[in-house]
């Protein structure tokens, strides 16, 4: 894997809110609705950048003919060297982390912008609620509502007509994307941790590092609303993806899943920030076994 990075960063200096990145890997036309989304349905101005893996598919010139602030590597080096390439052209005081699959639903981001205004500190961690076409049982989304699980069955109208109609509170636990960080934590936990590339599992370890770092304010904002397609990139892996699993449970002496349905509680109801989950029999052996087994 080559690492040679090149970087665009245009000369505009148009206020923007946040810095959003949105690393992709021949994925074109989904890219190019994801923008269109963002710019169409968003409040407020924003900074797009773009990390372009390989781009042999049209990708690298069409995002060159944009005007969009972008890093480029001939190879895919993954998710998270491409965050980090793409975060050091970050101008705003807020990072947003998109991925090119998605689809942003109107407003998105005037609802994540009024949880940062009310906040004290910078010490929190924001995700938008995902629309989803299949039901995975996942508590942080909403599913299934199937508008299209390509760009060419999606169903534009028929989504911006409904999204807003579907019952979703706040909710604890924010960790995947589309979610957002004030660019001081980004800075002092290091971004994503290449460990894990080309990415599996690096969303629970960068919650996890803010959460060593004193951060407990792990927050789903569930009128911020997403369309997901659902892994159109990480589908197109294959046997080189990283065990991410047993890297979380090496690092951190526990399983990623004893941090998010514990530590973050992900999905339950907002209650404020989180606290130190009370340690009882049945906690301290899974993470007992965790610590046993990260040891292998």
């Amino acid at each position: 894997m080559s690492l040679d990075i090149f970087y665009y960063a245009n000369k505009s200096r148009k206020k923007n809110i946040f810095s959003i990145l949105i690393p992709t890997w021949n994925n074109l036309d989904y890219l190019k609705l994801c923008i269109e989304s963002i710019k169409k349905n968003s409040r407020y101005s924003h900074q797009i950048i773009i990390h372009i893996n390989e781009g042999d598919d049209g990708t690298h010139d069409w995002v060159k003919k944009q005007k969009i602030d972008f890093s480029y590597s001939k190879e895919n080096i993954g998710i998270c060297y491409a965050l980090n390439a793409a975060s050091s052209l970050v101008k705003t005081p807020y990072i947003v982390y998109f991925n090119d699959d998605m689809y942003a639903c109107p407003d998105w981001d005037k609802y994540l912008y009024n949880e940062v205004k009310i906040q004290k500190d910078y010490y929190f961690f924001l995700s938008s609620t995902l629309i989803e076409p299949i039901n995975t049982k996942n508590s942080c989304t909403i599913s299934p509502h199937n508008f299209g699980e390509s760009v060419d069955t999606f169903d534009e109208k028929k989504l911006l007509n409904n999204f807003k109609f579907f019952e979703k509170k706040d909710w604890n636990g924010a960790t995947w994307p589309p979610n957002l960080v004030p660019k001081k934590l980004w800075d002092l936990v290091g971004g994503y941790s290449v460990e894990y590339s080309p990415g599996m599992y690096s969303d629970p370890d960068f919650s996890m590092k803010l959460w060593n770092f004193g951060v407990r304010n792990f927050k789903g904002v569930g009128a911020s609303r997403v369309y997901h397609f659902m892994s159109k990139s990480t589908k197109k892996m294959n046997s080189k993806i990283t065990d991410g699993r047993s890297i979380f449970l090496r690092k951190w002496g526990m399983s990623s899943n004893i941090f998010t349905s514990y530590y973050l509680r992900r999905g339950s109801l907002w209650s404020g920030p989180l606290k130190k989950p009370t340690t009882n029999f049945f906690i301290s052996t899974r993470i007992f076994f965790s610590k046993l087994f990260s040891n292998f």
